[in-house]
């Protein structure tokens, strides 16, 4: 499976979801001159400003990686027995003893503070000096073996060693200023380009995988953004009408999404193309009391309207892996996350399929019992 991944890419798994979406209706080969007519006779059926049509649903999600929750310390131990690992493998008994490198005082000061429930800062603050202080050692032993020894690293070690240095860059830039963040923060040796999610939830603050964000209409979802770096999904509001108009020929009529997307760029953007977003308009409220009790209705509603992307996140986390992305490779990760909307809208295409099977049978007996 991860060969067959391998030959896929988001791009083709895109085009995909997009032929599903259309029901096979949008070719790609029959886009461009010659396929529909002249361009004059386009001009003349198609109207210069078409009527907005549609309910456009954005919103934003994490899918998790299959890490364990890390900490300072542990990667550092982690990376601290990669080098260890890396010493063996170049270390020749015929140039004389291995380098010392205090393996198991190590390991002891590791476990002495993992194994304290409750550790206080101080306690914290001097594991992860003793660890930088023996990566830093381990390091330099590594380097000379390397400059003096006939013996090679493996392609793996290799790319071990140099997510281990920029860890150590990390970790001693945030030990040296006292803080607990860093731009590209390496949360995991093994998938250095997972990084850590702000997501406000009260189950898990922070989440550690790929950030995507996601467009939906009627009942079909696309992914329009998914990137490993934490970005702002506000941004990304006028590429989905954009692309969207590009698909459906017009702009939708309405936008439904978090407050996130209710900035001063987005509105005046909607504002500039007819379309009308949900949520309260900026400044105060009416002063006219059936008008406020009418958009508090309306808000209420389209609130629970869009709790249909809320939905289609759960339904991708509980059934569909989305919860837990189990594929090591950065490529095959990015794969098995489109994949899951794939599947997703596939069932959603199957499900109205049966839909106007099971209303062509019921109108039939109908008729025929009138008959």
């Amino acid at each position: 499976m991860t060969l067959f991944r391998k030959r896929l890419s988001p791009e083709m798994m895109a085009q995909i979801n997009q032929l599903i979406i259309d029901g096979g209706k949008h070719d790609p080969d029959d886009a461009g001159p010659g396929s529909g007519g002249s361009a004059e006779e386009m001009q003349e059926d198609t109207p210069n400003e078409p009527d907005n049509k549609g309910t456009l649903i954005v919103d934003a999600t994490c899918a998790p990686a299959d890490i364990h929750f890390p900490t300072d310390v542990s990667l550092l131990s982690e990376g601290r027995e990669k080098l260890e690992g890396m010493i063996d493998t170049l270390h020749d008994a015929k140039r004389g003893p291995k380098a010392r490198t205090y393996r198991e005082k190590a390991r002891k000061q590791y476990l002495q503070l993992v194994r304290n429930r409750k550790p206080r800062y101080r306690q914290i603050r001097k594991a992860i000096r003793q660890q930088l202080n023996y990566i830093r050692r381990d390091l330099k032993i590594v380097q000379e073996l390397l400059l003096g020894s006939d013996r090679r690293l493996s392609p793996k070690q290799q790319q071990y060693r140099k997510v281990i240095q920029e860890l150590y860059c990390q970790q001693k830039t945030m030990y040296d200023s006292k803080v607990h963040k860093t731009e590209h923060r390496i949360v995991s040796i093994h998938q250095p380009w997972i990084r850590p999610i702000v997501r406000g939830k009260a189950t898990a603050n922070v989440e550690f995988g790929a950030k995507i964000s996601i467009s939906m209409t009627d009942g079909y979802s696309m992914i329009e953004n998914a990137n490993w770096e934490a970005f702002n999904e506000a941004g990304d509001l006028q590429g989905i009408c954009e692309r969207y108009k590009d698909r459906t020929g017009h702009y939708p009529e309405r936008i439904l999404g978090d407050k996130i997307y209710r900035n001063r760029t987005n509105l005046q953007y909607c504002e500039k193309h007819n379309i009308r977003m949900n949520g309260p308009k900026l400044g105060r409220p009416p002063k006219d009391p059936v008008l406020y009790t009418q958009q508090k209705r309306m808000e209420r509603q389209e609130s629970g309207e869009r709790n249909a992307v809320e939905g289609k996140f759960g339904e991708g986390k509980r059934f569909y892996g989305l919860g837990r992305v189990m594929t090591r490779l950065q490529g095959t990760s990015e794969v098995a996350i489109h994949m899951t909307f794939l599947v997703m809208n596939l069932q959603k295409r199957l499900r109205d399929l049966l839909l106007s099977i099971f209303r062509w049978l019921l109108t039939g007996k109908i008729l025929s019992c009138v008959a």
